[in-house]
């Protein structure tokens, strides 16, 4: 129509005419499309010339379609043969014949009323089943397995619904050795766990049966509870002993300087303590008239021509401690020396000086402390339950917090024969050499001793297979595809990690080495139910 037609109150308002006019296009275009595109004379009347998609079911109307069943919306292997609403309110969506997927297995396309229903399992996916539908805890309904859809297991009587299997009794969901004939829940609101005849101790399918308290575990759950088993085999066992000890002056190398006459010190010529000597080296030159008037005594008896009052003169100068290079010395002069020297006795070190220079001595009076350092002894504290190990001869290694990384090796020279009573120990002493004298008095040292258990290789488990009670010693011995058996063993001596199995097993077999409280905990439960069907 012209614009200058247009009564001029409808072009004031010409955005509200612009707007209906579209309006009664769009609405009156379904009309128009079915009509043209019934036509079949013109096979793309109502697409412009357009052509027709290439699933023509795509394209009819919902009424037209034949709806097959209804399908969870949230995808979960649920469906329906009439509509109906999940737990959220939610519209299960139709599933139509046209757009049903084409499966390898034909079973999948039927609606749900027309598959078998084996039976109901946990919508958590918990292990847990009905034979009839049933809600969980949070209200959450319990989902359908079809025969269509259990899985193939290598273990038949895995894929039998609850309702198939016989139930023998409930036991406590925390594992403790409590159970009970009918469904019960424990002091926390938990349900017992049935325990099924093909999981019983001794089942079906149990290789050569089992013994009462044998468990057997799903493969699935032992490899999440990080199971892991090693085989019993003979083993070369070396025990090794461990202590704590010290550098210690050995007895017999340990000496002192004492004059068996009264004097005064005239020179002295070692006058620091840790001072090295050489045995025979002057120590102090001493006075003493006890040793001057002797001297005089010799003298006179060897010009007098009295041969035996002089040797009786000498023999007296011995008794009182001169040096025997002092008597030589004496015989070739014809003068008394006023001072005598002092010598070393040993070669080693002054451990401690009590002499000093000028001072008056007494017989007797202890005044160096000397240690010959080139042997050492380390005593060390071995604990009672190792001393039966530890005989004299055996060698060791000797670590010190002072050289780390250097090991010095001795024997065992002594096993005192007492016990100290406040920590439970025993001294044994090792001797070592000491050539650079590295090794000082009082150093703290680490013995090990490596003691073989037998001459022989001997049957050995690692320790942490047993289960010790302290009254008996049990392994857990694999019989087969998760099945566990306890099993009772007579223990020898321990080392490296491992311990001597004396009876009980044999080689080749299989022991849990890891997560066997939690398989002992269950194997226990089962040897007590055993007891009470045995007691029925």
């Amino acid at each position: 129509m012209p614009r200058s037609v247009l009564p001029r109150p409808l072009l004031a308002s010409r955005p509200f005419f612009a707007v209906g006019v579209v309006a009664a296009v769009v609405l009156s275009f379904p009309a128009s499309f079915s009509a043209r595109a019934a036509d079949p004379a013109n096979p793309h009347a109502g697409h412009g010339g357009a052509p027709i998609s290439a699933k023509p079911a795509e394209n009819k109307p919902a009424a037209a379609r034949k709806i097959l069943y209804y399908r969870n919306p949230m995808g979960l292997p649920d469906t329906s043969p009439v509509p109906k609403k999940d737990t959220m309110g939610m519209d299960y969506v139709p599933v139509y014949a046209d757009e049903a997927p084409i499966s390898a297995k034909p079973a999948e396309n039927k609606p749900a009323a027309a598959r078998k229903i084996l039976y109901y399992r946990n919508p958590m996916g918990l292990p847990d089943t009905s034979p009839v539908p049933k809600k969980d805890t949070m209200g959450m309904d319990y989902v359908p397995v079809y025969a269509d859809e259990a899985p193939i297991s290598a273990k038949p009587t895995e894929n039998k619904p609850a309702a198939a299997r016989k139930i023998l009794y409930y036991r406590n969901p925390m594992g403790l050795p409590d159970t009970s004939p009918v469904p019960k829940k424990d002091s926390m609101g938990m349900d017992y766990a049935p325990v099924y005849a093909d999981e019983a101790p001794g089942a079906t399918g149990t290789p050569g049966g089992a013994a009462i308290g044998a468990v057997r575990i799903n493969p699935d759950k032992v490899q999440k509870l990080g199971v892991r088993t090693e085989a019993v085999a003979a083993r070369s066992l070396v025990r090794v002993v461990r202590a704590l000890g010290s550098v210690q002056v050995i007895e017999k190398n340990f000496q002192v300087v004492a004059c068996k006459f009264e004097g005064w010190i005239e020179t002295l010529h070692v006058n620091t303590t840790g001072q090295p000597v050489v045995k025979g080296q002057s120590l102090m030159e001493v006075y003493s008239p006890e040793l001057v008037l002797a001297q005089e005594e010799y003298l006179l008896a060897r010009r007098s021509g009295e041969s035996g009052l002089a040797e009786g003169a000498l023999q007296r100068l011995r008794y009182r401690g001169a040096p025997e290079e002092e008597i030589s010395a004496l015989r070739k002069r014809s003068k008394a020396s006023r001072t005598i020297s002092i010598r070393a006795p040993l070669t080693g070190v002054v451990t401690e000086r009590k002499a000093v220079k000028g001072m008056r001595f007494m017989a007797g009076e202890t005044l160096f402390e000397l240690a010959d350092l080139s042997k050492v002894w380390v005593l060390a504290d071995v604990f009672e339950k190792d001393i039966g190990s530890v005989a004299v001869g055996q060698t060791a290694k000797v670590t010190l917090n002072a050289f780390p990384g250097r090991v010095f090796t001795g024997a065992v020279v002594m096993i005192h024969p007492t016990m100290t009573a406040e920590n439970r120990t025993v001294k044994v002493h090792f001797e070592l050499p000491n050539p650079d004298g590295a090794l000082r008095p009082a150093m703290t040292t680490t013995v090990e001793l490596a003691i073989p258990v037998s001459a022989t290789p001997t049957l050995a488990a690692p320790d942490s297979a047993v289960l010790d009670s302290g009254k008996r010693q049990v392994v857990l011995v694999e019989r087969g595809e998760g099945l566990f058996e306890p099993r009772p063993v007579k223990l020898g001596a321990k080392a490296d990690g491992y311990v001597e199995i004396v009876e009980g097993l044999a080689a080749g077999e299989r022991v849990v080495v890891r997560a066997s409280f939690l398989i002992d905990a269950e194997s226990n439960l089962r040897a007590a139910l055993g007891q009470f069907e045995q007691g029925k």
